[in-house]
C-alpha cells in the first residue's frame, strides 16, 4: 500500500540490463494527473515480455532514465485531470498504456487510454489485457487481414498474447491450431478457443501440424518466438498465408524462395506504432468482447512488487506460459 502523504512504492531502473536493475523504491512521488489525464490505485499489473526487451536496452524504443516499467494497469481512479470527463473518482478501469509507469502503487495515464472495467472481470483479468490482446486483434485482423473460415495457429498459445489470439479468432470465425510446451499448456489452449493443441515441444510435432492439416497448410501464423520457428512456419503456411511476428529474442536463417513458393508474407506486428483509430477499433471491438461473454483473460503467476526481478526472469526462462503474468501491488 502507499506509504504515509504523498509517496508510494514503485519499480525504478536507472540503468538498461538484466532484471537486477529493477530496483524497488518506497519514497517515490505520487504523480499528479495533469490536463487529459487520469490517476489509478494499481490493483494488478501485468508483466510482458516486451518490457523485459526494453529493461535490457536491446529493442528499438528506450526510455529515458530512470523510468517506471508497466502499461497493462487494472485499478480503480483515485483523481482525474482538468478536461476528463469520462471517467471519476472510484470507478474500475484498466490502462493499455501508463505515462508514468505501472510497476506502482499508483499510476497516472492519459485518459484515451483508459477503459472501463467489467465487473464480469477482477483486477488481475483486467492488467491481462492491454497488450496481449491488444497486440492479438492487431495481428489478426489490422495486419494479418483473417477473415472467418480461415485458419490460424498461434505459436505459443499458451502465454498472455496465445490465448488473446485464441478467444478473439475462435469468437470472429477462424479455425484455431495452438502450440503450448507442457500437457497443462496444451489443455488451456484447448479450454480458451483452439480446436487443436501441439506440443512445441516433441521433436516431431511440425510433422503433427503437417499431418492435421494436410495439403492447405495455415493461412495465418501469431508467432511468438520467430527466431527459433520463422523457418518451420514458412513451411506450413497454405498460398498467400501470412506469419505474423509478434515476438522475438534474436536472429534466424531462413529461405526466402520458401516465401515465393506460395507468394506467402512474413509481416513484423508492433502495438506501438498502431494509429489512435487503430487502437480505437482494437478497443471498440475488445469492449464488445468482454459484454459478450468471449474475452475472459487467463491470469498465471503472480508476484508481489518486491519479487519483481523474479518475474522479469520466469517470463523469459520459464518453463513454459500458463496465461498472463501479473503484478500485485
Amino acid at each position: 500500500m502507499a506509504a504515509t502523504r504523498n509517496v508510494m512504492r514503485a519499480v525504478r531502473v536507472f540503468e538498461f540490463g538484466g532484471p537486477e536493475v529493477l530496483k524497488l523504491q518506497s519514497d517515490v512521488l505520487i504523480p499528479d494527473p495533469k490536463e487529459n489525464q487520469v490517476l489509478i490505485k494499481v490493483h494488478a499489473c501485468g508483466v510482458n515480455p516486451v518490457e523485459t526487451y526494453i529493461r535490457s536496452g536491446n529493442y528499438a524504443r528506450k526510455p529515458a532514465l530512470p523510468y517506471t516499467p508497466g502499461s497493462d494497469v487494472a485499478g480503480v481512479v483515485e483523481s482525474v485531470g482538468e478536461h476528463v470527463t469520462a471517467f471519476k473518482k472510484g470507478d474500475r478501469v484498466f490502462t493499455i498504456a501508463t505515462i508514468s509507469g505501472g510497476y506502482a502503487d499508483y499510476a497516472v495515464a492519459a485518459a484515451n487510454k483508459v477503459f472501463p472495467l467489467s465487473d464480469k472481470l477482477d483486477f488481475r483479468q483486467g492488467a491481462a489485457i492491454g497488450v496481449p490482446y491488444f497486440t492479438a486483434y492487431r495481428a489478426l485482423f489490422q495486419k494479418g487481414c483473417a477473415k472467418a473460415g480461415e485458419s490460424v495457429l498461434v505459436h505459443g498459445a499458451s502465454g498472455g498474447v496465445g490465448i488473446a489470439a485464441c478467444q478473439i479468432a475462435r469468437a470472429c470465425g477462424l479455425k484455431v491450431l495452438g502450440t503450448a510446451g507442457t500437457e497443462e499448456g496444451m489443455n488451456m489452449v484447448l479450454r480458451n478457443g483452439a480446436d487443436q493443441a501441439f506440443n512445441h515441444r516433441e521433436a516431431n510435432y511440425i510433422d503433427k501440424i503437417k499431418e492435421y492439416t494436410g495439403m492447405g497448410g495455415v493461412d495465418i501464423i501469431i508467432e511468438m518466438l520467430s527466431n527459433v520457428n520463422l523457418a518451420a512456419d514458412l513451411q506450413l503456411l497454405n498460398y498467400r498465408g501470412r506469419v505474423m511476428i509478434v515476438g522475438c529474442r534474436g536472429s534466424i536463417e531462413i529461405n526466402p524462395r520458401d516465401t515465393m513458393s506460395k507468394e506467402s508474407s512474413i509481416i513484423g506486428v508492433g502495438l506501438f506504432l498502431a494509429t489512435e483509430e487503430e487502437k480505437h477499433e482494437c478497443a471498440t471491438a475488445l469492449l464488445d468482447g468482454i459484454e459478450a461473454g468471449w474475452l475472459k483473460p487467463v491470469v498465471g503467476s503472480e508476484y508481489p512488487l518486491e519479487k519483481v526481478a523474479k518475474a522479469h526472469e520466469d517470463i523469459i526462462h520459464g518453463g513454459g506460459a500458463r496465461g498472463k503474468m501479473v503484478l500485485l501491488p
